[in-house]
C-alpha cells in the first residue's frame, strides 16, 4: 500500500512543520504541548539554551483534585491555568504556541485558552 502513513507518521509530519516555523526566544519561548490519552502535559521552553523554563502537568500535585479524571478537557484548562501562573510568577508574559503536531481542538485549544485567560499572551 504505498502513500499509506500511520497516525503517529502524520503527526510527526505535522510536528516537523510546525516547528519549522515557532521557535522560542527569551524574550518569547515556546509553550509546547503534548497529550497522551491519560494525561496532558505543558512546558514552557526557551530553545537557544535548551532549557525549559516552567513545566506542568495533570500528573502535578495541586493542579488537579484527587477525583478528576486526567484525560479530558477540564484537566487540560486545569494545566494551562497552572502554567499561565507558574510563567507570570517567572515574568514571562508572551509566548509562542507549539501544537505540537496534534490538532488545534478538543484538549490542546481548551489548554491555549486557559492559559490566555490566565494571563499568557500568543
Amino acid at each position: 500500500m504505498a502513500g499509506v502513513i500511520s497516525r503517529a507518521e502524520a503527526r510527526k509530519r505535522r510536528q516537523t512543520r510546525v516547528r519549522r516555523k515557532v521557535v522560542g526566544t527569551s524574550e518569547r519561548p515556546r509553550l509546547c504541548v503534548f497529550r497522551s490519552s491519560k494525561h496532558i502535559y505543558a512546558q514552557i521552553v526557551e530553545d537557544f539554551n535548551g532549557t525549559s523554563v516552567v513545566t506542568a502537568s495533570s500528573q502535578c500535585s495541586g493542579v488537579l483534585d484527587d477525583a478528576c479524571y486526567t484525560g479530558n478537557v477540564a484537566a487540560a484548562k486545569a494545566v494551562g491555568t497552572a502554567i499561565a501562573k507558574k510563567a507570570l510568577e517567572k515574568d514571562i508574559k508572551q509566548v509562542v504556541f507549539d501544537r505540537n503536531g496534534f490538532i488545534y481542538h478538543g484538549r490542546v485549544k481548551a489548554l491555549a485558552d486557559a492559559a490566555r485567560e490566565a494571563g499568557l499572551e500568543f
